[in-house]
């Protein structure tokens, strides 16, 4: 799991609520970990390969959104890497962990690990939630048609850089001067915290305000551009607001415990003896959420793909032909006659399409496929049948 904790750990003079929680089964901890995150591994890659029986559509040309859901799929794969080898080493080799506990030892190697491997694990998540956030400013700029495939550059610049950069300053200054000293006063542990927590909180509170807008932004778009909002385009939105539904719901379970934990957390480092028996429900409730955590942070790899895609079935195709995404498309706002019987003249449609200037049509309509890439849990009857799609 992903908490700031781990590298609290490291501090020989950790506080008590920390030695707590990680003293807490620590063999079980471990082994919780392991098997959530590899079960999670397995599933986000087999998620993630082509499929036999398949046949990917190809979109109007590549967007920056689809290039943005793969980097959070890495990096959860990566954190959960990270996870599994961190606990293995934990489980394999107590004697070497027990040295971290050792004020003024000689052994520099037992603080290294357990100080990279934390970072490591915590750099990832963190990245991962700034791209999260860039999914969700991309959306809204794609609808109002203010990006692109090149915005994805500033998006790693601005995910990365920060990611490392905060991860380096609170780890420095909860580190400062040395392993030996750090965990003196709340002084160096807070600043720590903050830049843990501040881009998870970030996407907790921005993302669903940028979410409500693109959904309104794209029901806007449908409008107009024909005129009229009929039941296929009302349908049209409340997919695309599902898919933002699911992706803040996958998120809300698996960090939400992160948060209800650091705070019991810290109530109890504000305590002048944890142990007191008017705190027992207190210290229960935080061991609780703490086996909780091992358990749901490792599965929002695989969480998230459903969210994203959709479940895409069991059967590999193992020829790694080259292949986009596989997306739904549901830029229509009609359909064929022989799935959803309407009264609308498709000839109508046709004549008045063509009025409309073709660049307009087609930005609109990549607009909107961009927000429903990558999901194949509908069916192919919206698809190019559309008048929009006849016009290209």
């Amino acid at each position: 799991m992903a908490s700031p904790r781990l590298e609290t750990y490291c501090c020989p003079n950790r506080d008590a609520a920390t030695q707590l929680v990680m003293d807490f089964q620590p063999e079980v901890f471990c082994g919780v970990c392991i098997g959530s995150a590899s079960v999670s591994l397995l599933l986000t890659i087999l998620q993630l390969l082509p499929k036999k029986g398949q046949s990917p559509r190809k979109m109007p040309k590549a967007s920056s959104s689809s290039t943005i859901l793969l980097l959070i799929s890495i990096c959860d794969i990566l954190g959960g890497l990270g996870m599994i080898f961190r606990s293995s080493v934990w489980l394999g080799f107590p004697g070497f962990i027990a040295n971290i506990s050792v004020v003024n030892g000689t052994d520099v190697w037992p603080s290294a690990f357990c100080v990279g491997s934390a970072m490591w694990i915590q750099l990832l998540y963190s990245a991962g939630f700034w791209w999260l956030f860039c999914y969700a400013v991309d959306s809204y700029l794609v609808v109002r048609r203010s990006a692109g495939l090149s915005t994805i550059v500033l998006y790693h610049m601005m995910t990365w850089g920060l990611a490392v950069m905060l991860c380096v300053e609170g780890i420095a200054l909860l580190y400062y001067p040395s392993l030996s000293s750090c965990e003196n006063g709340l002084e160096h542990a807070i600043p720590h915290y903050i830049t843990t927590y501040a881009p998870l909180l970030l996407v907790l509170v921005v993302n669903p305000i940028l979410f409500r807008r693109t959904v309104s932004a794209v029901a806007s778009l449908l409008k107009g551009r024909q005129g009229i909002y009929t039941e296929n385009e009302r349908r049209l939105g409340t997919e695309i607001q599902i898919r933002f539904f699911k992706i803040m719901l996958v998120f809300i379970i698996c960090w939400s415990s992160n948060i209800i934990n650091e705070s019991l957390l810290f109530y109890l480092e504000m305590q002048p003896d944890i142990n007191e028996i008017p705190l027992k429900n207190i210290r229960s409730a935080a061991l609780i959420t703490w086996i909780i955590m091992g358990v749901l942070n490792p599965m929002q790899g695989f969480l998230f793909t459903l969210a994203f895609y959709g479940w895409t079935g069991w059967r590999v195709d193992l020829k790694w032909r080259k292949r986009e995404i596989p997306w739904e498309s549901m830029s229509s706002s009609t359909v064929g006659e022989n799935a959803y019987p309407s009264p609308v003249n498709y000839q109508s449609n046709i004549h008045d399409s063509k009025k409309i200037s073709t660049t307009d049509s087609q930005q609109t309509d990549e607009a909107i496929s961009m927000l429903s890439e990558g999901n194949t849990s509908g069916d192919d009857r919206l698809t190019r049948s559309s008048p929009i799609y006849q016009g290209w």
